[in-house]
């Protein structure tokens, strides 16, 4: 199975960090997002991978020919002329991920306990098109799924914002992880240049099944501010 981290993000939150580096290089106890997210997946079988990178993109090609990948398979997917967002970058390289094989897709600063192993049983059992890690926790976007954990639409609680593309009688909001199995099917997205992978599953979940795997309960931490970092120190090794 292969695997993409999406590590082209400017990182903004993250400043005055990703003011000369890029958010993938941040450290948690002098290993950086990229080397545990890279070891992260190795635990779950994945040693085959793709990064796509933007801001300080020299960096990221330093560290991980420093390193020889950090044991990994790594393909560069390179964005330094424009950043693509999750759903631009993902078509980027979707070449990649010629076949048949279902993959796995995470952010880079994404710092979890989740079972990824029963995540894609679970993904390959159900035969959706998609497998959307997602947790009970306070967020001000969340996805909206039905009883059967099925995505049926998505809401800015901050803004009112509400996109359906499933009408059900009940709407379970849920925060999404930065993290996704995905069948190859969902590489042919009707969308082109920048754009997100939210836009993908909202427009898929119309006609395809795209599930939700409940994970609360598991570690997790959105490495995105500098007092984030310092709370993954005390959790992840």
């Amino acid at each position: 199975m292969k695997a993409m981290i999406f590590a082209a993000g400017l990182g903004t939150r993250l400043k005055p960090f990703t003011d000369k580096h890029p958010k993938a290089l941040a450290e948690v106890n002098g290993k950086t997002l990229l080397e545990h997210t890279i070891k992260y997946l190795q635990r779950s079988g994945i040693e085959d991978v793709i990064v796509n990178i933007h801001h300080f993109a020299d960096q990221i090609e330093d560290v991980l020919n420093e390193n020889s990948g950090f044991g990994s398979w790594v393909t560069i997917s390179d964005e330094r002329e424009e950043v693509l967002e999750t759903g631009g970058g993902l078509k980027k390289a979707s070449a990649y991920f010629a076949g048949d094989e279902p993959f796995v897709v995470m952010n880079v600063d994404v710092l979890t306990n989740l079972d990824l192993g029963k995540m894609i049983a679970q993904h390959e059992q159900t035969g959706a098109l998609a497998t959307l890690a997602v947790m009970k926790r306070a967020s001000a976007r969340q996805l909206l799924f039905d009883n059967q954990m099925l995505l049926c639409g998505w809401t800015n609680t901050s803004t009112g914002e509400q996109r359906i593309s499933r009408e059900v009688g009940e709407l379970l909001p849920y925060a999404f992880s930065g993290v996704q199995v995905l069948s190859p099917g969902i590489l042919d997205m009707p969308f082109s240049g920048k754009f997100s992978m939210i836009d993908v599953y909202l427009h898929f979940a119309k006609t395809h099944d795209i599930k939700g795997y409940d994970h609360s309960g598991n570690i997790f931490i959105d490495v995105g501010k500098p007092e984030s970092l310092e709370k993954a120190s005390m959790l992840f090794e």
